[in-house]
């Protein structure tokens, strides 16, 4: 067992102090987001009805900031939540590239870079926790992609409005459909953009576990401390 850092029990449920609490209404909301992401997808792929699913993941997506807006005002910031909130983030991204590409409306490397990108991220989390014990905090950056991403996937799943794109390579449509002049949804801009925040937040985690590990390495009694289970006194 680490150190107990001692705590004041008004810091408990603040982002700095996440509690080990489950049962609160953010967690209830994360989670029924998630289950939102799979009722999407079984009705896109099987092509129940395009727009009942697109309202579906809206919700799913539109909701993301509520959950925590929500735990921050109530002072319910949990360990589960802070664990699960990015984890839905991916589910609401993975579910709607594999929808547009199991219907031919996205490159499969869009996909591919995606999910190669947060296989990276994964690996190099589980090396940095070999070291530094605390989770590292999501980046705005990586906020910013998720939004892009599903704001640009809603867009293509709408598949309006259609714009067409500058004929930059002309040759390359199956590729990067857009840029070869021909109209597409409006998304798909939002989804290259999207992809590039993706590759630089991949870049600021690599730098910011690199910084963890070298300061857990430098201070390593700091490691011992056991954040998840802090004694709690009264102010």
């Amino acid at each position: 067992m680490g150190l107990r850092k001692k705590i004041k029990k008004e810091l408990i449920g603040t982002s700095e102090y996440p509690s080990n609490q489950v049962f609160t209404i953010s967690n209830f909301i994360t989670f029924l987001r998630l289950v939102l992401t799979f009722v999407f997808l079984y009705l896109f792929v099987t092509d129940f009805n395009r727009y009942v699913a697109l309202v579906i993941y809206a919700v799913a997506a539109s909701t993301d900031w509520l959950d925590g807006q929500i735990a921050r005002l109530t002072q319910t910031v949990s360990w589960l939540g802070k664990l699960l909130d990015p984890v839905v983030d991916r589910a609401l991204l993975f579910t709607g590239v594999v929808g547009l590409v199991w219907r031919g409306e996205l490159p499969v490397w869009i996909c591919a870079v995606i999910i190669l990108r947060d296989v990276y991220l994964a690996l190099g989390n589980a090396v940095v926790r070999r070291f530094h014990k605390r989770p590292i905090d999501v980046v705005y950056t990586g906020k910013a992609a998720t939004a892009l991403l599903m704001t640009g996937f809603s867009f293509m799943l709408l598949g309006l409005p259609l714009v067409a794109g500058p004929a930059l390579l002309p040759d390359a449509g199956a590729w990067l459909p857009g840029l070869d002049g021909t109209a597409q949804p409006v998304g798909i801009y939002l989804v290259y953009l999207g992809v590039a925040f993706s590759l630089l937040t991949a870049v600021i985690y690599t730098l910011k576990g690199a910084s963890a590990i070298h300061q857990a390495r430098l201070h390593p009694e700091e490691e011992e401390e056991d954040f998840l289970n802090p004694d709690i006194v009264e102010s």
